[in-house]
């Protein structure tokens, strides 16, 4: 098993608690899914979000998911003229025998605009 780092964002709707959650759970189900990932893959996993979203800590969705053995910290994004607002990132530390160029990163919704090369492209509800 290789350690291997995985990216993650969404920009949520609004700035409330269940919707934020819930966006944040989607995220990471799709990462873990596109990757093969199991809750015992997990090594760490480290969540920002914008100064903008302050109606829950992102990781609450993870403990939420029964991830309750795997260290995870929240921190804020810096607050830049222009960034994208309402965004939820995730740098997820995993165990893994895939190799770099087989890891999927996700950028849901708006979040795909920070990394167009990146980000899973969804037609009718489906992930292409």
């Amino acid at each position: 098993m290789t350690v291997r780092a995985i990216r993650g964002a969404i920009q949520v709707e609004r700035d409330e608690e269940l919707h934020l959650l819930e966006s944040v759970k989607t995220l990471l189900k799709k990462i873990m899914y596109a990757n093969d990932l199991s809750p015992d893959d997990l090594i760490s996993v480290v969540f920002t979000s914008t100064p903008d979203l302050v109606s829950a800590f992102p990781a609450a969705a993870a403990r939420e998911m029964g991830l309750d053995h795997v260290p995870l910290m929240c921190a804020q994004e810096l607050n830049i003229v222009g960034a994208l607002p309402r965004m939820v990132r995730i740098l997820a530390h995993v165990q893994t025998h895939r190799k770099s160029s087989d890891i999927r990163h996700i950028y849901l919704g708006g979040a795909a605009a920070l990394r167009n090369d990146l980000a899973q492209k969804e037609k009718g509800g489906v992930t292409l």
